[in-house]
């Protein structure tokens, strides 16, 4: 009995010999022997129960499950996952997806991580094992945007892509039945073109219409949207793109005009965009928003309304260069938070890491609360948080 218990002694009753001298000639004085087994009985049991092993209460939690602490500090996820798109899964987890990149010198074409608490990530590898086939032959897969379908139960994945013997890049999707995939891509691109103005996707159920959209862009031209079709994997018959926001309009930061997210919130469309140089020695990168009454537009910029000719909501100040190409994913008690990449000043390069032909800096993912002020978002100080914040609300 507790064998091998260094902190319990009794008396080694398995042996046969010592159990019958127990109960023959027990080791007591006068005490009647009904009364002496009543007590050693009782006495096995509560030794039993008393020295059974109990898990820790301080045992370190697993990855991605909260720890109960009530603050975090940027970056929630210290590795290269430039582009993020947060969302909620259909499965009770936050799941984020980024550009390409590659990780322990494996190369992942559509990045994956998941959380519990949006601070806590653990990271998943591929999302897209398997390159489309119109750009099996390629290695250009960027800035992923990610939207469950509650009604078919499944993922539908933009992105843009370098096709096959081709300049410039395309605009893919991609299906999954399961929020970490795998994506499948669909044999055709939506639409290619030259340069890198097919890039960015975002795509954006309309809650008043119910309608399908699609916004994307960079390349020194607009940004744009276009109604999709009802199975979400074409452009609707008879629709055309829109421009929605155009570059040079802005006191700074949109020479240049990417990264587009859409949300809606209390009768406002918001359409968030950065700009103008993600990447390099000169990045020169920040977030500005838009607003409209109507997700076709017309959008009236930050800086118009307040009549400063600056659009800008999150910019370098101190600490972490060029944050951008955001999205913006709501905690359990309704409140916004815009992920975001950034580079780190103290470790800023890829190295030996980066992808042939693709960007070399080393964009890290961040996280920052918004609020609303005359129903405009504001992120605290204008700038990526350094200090511990209070966490999301997740339960």
């Amino acid at each position: 009995i507790n064998q091998g218990n260094p902190y319990v002694k009794v008396a080694n009753l398995t042996n046969a010999k010592y159990m019958r001298e127990w109960l023959v000639k027990p080791p007591i004085y006068p005490m009647k022997k009904t009364l002496f087994l009543v007590c050693l009985l009782v006495s096995i049991c509560l030794i039993n129960v008393s020295c059974k092993p109990r898990q820790s209460t301080f045992a370190k939690p697993p990855a991605s499950i909260p720890t109960g602490k009530p603050t975090f500090q940027n970056p929630i996820l210290d590795q290269d996952f430039p582009d993020p798109t947060a969302i909620m899964g259909g499965d009770g987890w936050y799941y984020a997806y980024a550009t390409q990149s590659i990780s322990k010198g494996d190369t992942f074409n559509i990045q994956l991580a998941r959380s519990k608490d949006l601070v806590q990530w653990e990271y998943l590898g591929d999302a897209m094992p398997q390159k489309p086939a119109w750009a099996s032959h390629t290695q250009k897969f960027w800035a992923p945007h990610v939207l469950h379908d509650s009604i078919t139960k499944k993922y539908y994945m933009y992105f843009s892509g370098r096709p096959n013997g081709k300049d410039g890049l395309c605009l893919g999707v991609a299906v999954a039945h399961a929020p970490q995939g795998p994506f499948i891509a669909e044999k055709e691109p939506f639409q290619c073109g030259e340069g890198f103005v097919n890039i960015d996707p975002v795509a954006f159920d309309d809650p008043k219409s119910g309608k399908h959209l699609l916004y994307w862009g960079s390349g020194f031209k607009p940004i744009k949207v276009q109604e999709l079709s009802a199975d979400r994997l074409h452009f609707a018959p008879g629709s055309s793109p829109k421009d929605v926001v155009s570059p040079g309009k802005d006191k700074d930061y949109s020479i240049l005009i990417e990264g587009g997210w859409v949300s809606y919130r209390n009768g406002k469309y918001y359409l968030f965009y950065s700009g103008d140089n993600c990447c390099g020695d000169k990045a020169h990168y920040a977030v500005m928003v838009a607003r409209a009454d109507d997700p076709f537009g017309p959008f009236e910029r930050l800086g118009e309304a307040n009549g400063t000719g600056n659009s800008v909501i999150l910019e370098q100040k101190t600490h972490w260069r060029a944050p951008g190409h955001n999205s913006i994913v709501t905690d359990r008690a309704g409140n916004d938070w815009i992920v975001y990449h950034a580079i780190a000043p103290k470790n800023p390069t890829l190295g030996g890491d980066s992808i042939k032909g693709d960007r070399h800096d080393r964009r890290i993912m961040l996280m920052d609360p918004i609020v609303y002020k005359n129903d405009w978002p504001e992120v605290a100080g204008g700038e990526p948080s350094i200090g511990a914040i209070s966490r999301p609300v997740v339960k």
